[in-house]
């Protein structure tokens, strides 16, 4: 098949979060089993002015009409991706300020009608028609509502998937959008674009599509309950009753994420030869100046500083289990849970060290020396971390919701704890602390982690079939663009 995978972020060209992975490893994945998938994501001007990436402009003022009395230039950039073809569009209004990742993400939502009028127009720039239109988070949730809207004769025999990376993310915006993509108000309504007085791109991405997926099987289910459901859950049941809603595990890109190879590491290791793990803790202490305190287990935390990635939780809990582990935290986000994080450094200064912002580098040397992997979160689509961290020998301790749920057994490969407070948290630490001064059984979990595959091969054959599914359903003419309020 021909896939034109659409994103807004691309590891490691530009990230953010999550998405980024996925889009940078799943077409990797999927090309491997010889479908011809090409990305398309925005000209982001660091990318354009890194030499590493080499972007070549391969087409140049080709025009782009969002609406009848406004047109645009495009032009495209190409880079390569470990073999998969990357084309960037770009314009000269938008994207140009985004000079780091941090930035990406600007306020409003013009430049991501340009970006989706302007991705449906990039085949017929390159000569090249896909099967499968696969698109990702609400930023490109007007591109299947384009298809099927505007163009449906010249997309009718291509089919249109989405994939829900968070449901939080919606985009929400007024009803003047459709006048600015040129679209018949009468979609405003609830059972296609409307939600609670508001355009909803998220909404109209799944509304759209052929076939909807999320990133793990439990988070699939749980979007269908008010409380994950985001005020979605009514059109979550209903994509899931026509058999359009699928949750598929994301997987991690085994080659990048390897203690055997990975060159940001002081000492390399494996699963047959654990020394090297041993020399990264030493080295990851004397390199963030944090006494390395003997027979003690040291705790890694790589995340988005939030509550839904549950740093109320460590805090909540730090009294109770750093008095036996030392801390180590790398990340940015709420100015407040980060300001706390500074006390417990202040408070606890021989046991915890607090690096906040964004550092790609020290990321893998934390995976690689501590001991555990905190994962707290309130909700989690699927999280990489607890996979990344198993890859590197380092057991998780995550909450009983989404992908943690579906990669980590309790007292297998890491410990889990389903109530949302400090205390259950707490209890779930100390369990690995003791299981961690019993070395017979500490060496069996890591041996777990280290063993699990985590790689992309099993989830590529489940793209693959949703795919197909996608496919039939513009042989069979079923429906799309007709669904409930959230």
């Amino acid at each position: 098949m021909k896939v034109m995978f659409v994103s807004a972020e691309v590891s490691p060209l530009a990230k953010v979060g999550g998405l980024a992975d996925v889009a940078g490893s799943l077409p990797k994945a999927l090309r491997a089993l010889g479908h011809d998938v090409r990305i398309v994501m925005p000209a982001y001007q660091m990318v354009l002015d890194d030499p590493q990436w080499g972007a070549k402009r391969i087409r140049q003022g080709v025009p782009v009409k969002i609406n009848s009395k406004w047109q645009k230039a495009m032009d495209v950039y190409e880079v390569n991706l470990g073999g998969v073809p990357v084309y960037m569009i770009g314009t000269d209004e938008w994207f140009t300020e985004s000079n780091r990742s941090e930035a990406l993400y600007l306020p409003g939502g013009d430049h991501y009608l340009f970006f989706s009028v302007a991705a449906l127009k990039l085949p017929k720039a390159l000569g090249w028609r896909p099967d499968v239109v696969h698109c990702n988070d609400w930023h490109t949730g007007f591109v299947p509502v384009l298809m099927r809207e505007r163009d449906p004769f010249e997309w009718a025999q291509t089919a249109s998937v989405f994939s829900i990376h968070n449901l939080a993310y919606q985009g929400e915006f007024d009803i003047d959008v459709l006048d600015r993509l040129d679209l018949p108000r009468c979609l405003y309504n609830p059972n296609q674009l409307e939600t609670f007085g508001t355009v909803n791109f998220l909404k109209a991405g799944m509304v759209f599509a052929d076939q909807v997926n999320t990133v793990s099987p439990r988070y699939a289910l749980e979007i269908q309950t008010p409380q994950y459901g985001c005020r979605l859950e009514g059109l979550m049941r209903y994509l899931d009753e026509q058999d359009r809603l699928t949750g598929v595990l994301n997987g991690i890109d085994q080659e990048m994420f390897n203690p055997a190879t990975d060159p940001d590491l002081p000492a390399h290791f494996s699963i047959d030869d654990l020394a090297g793990k041993k020399i990264c803790r030493t080295k990851l202490f004397e390199e963030l100046e944090l006494p390395e305190i003997p027979d003690t287990p040291v705790m890694g935390v790589v995340s988005r500083i939030s509550t839904q990635k549950g740093m109320d939780l460590i805090i909540a809990a730090a009294e109770a289990v750093l008095p036996r582990a030392q801390l180590i935290v790398l990340g940015a986000g709420d100015p407040v849970i980060a300001d706390a994080f500074h006390l417990l450094k202040r408070h606890f200064k021989d046991r915890v060290a607090f690096h906040e912002g964004f550092h790609l580098s020290l990321a893998p040397r934390i995976y690689a020396g501590c001991d555990m992997f905190l994962m707290p979160s309130a909700f989690e689509p699927c999280g990489l971390g607890q996979m990344i961290a198993m890859r590197y020998g380092t057991v998780p301790i995550v909450r009983f919701t989404g992908g943690l749920a579906d990669t980590v057994a309790d007292e297998e490969n890491g410990f889990v704890f389903y109530e949302k407070t400090g205390s259950a948290f707490a209890m779930a630490v100390n369990r690995a602390i003791d299981a961690f001064h019993r070395p017979d059984d500490w060496s069996a979990l890591v041996h777990a982690c280290m063993a699990a595959d985590h790689s992309w091969s099993i989830s590529a054959h489940e793209y693959e079939k949703i795919y197909e599914r996608a496919l039939a359903s513009l042989d069979c003419g079923a429906a799309t663009g007709i669904a409930v309020r959230g």
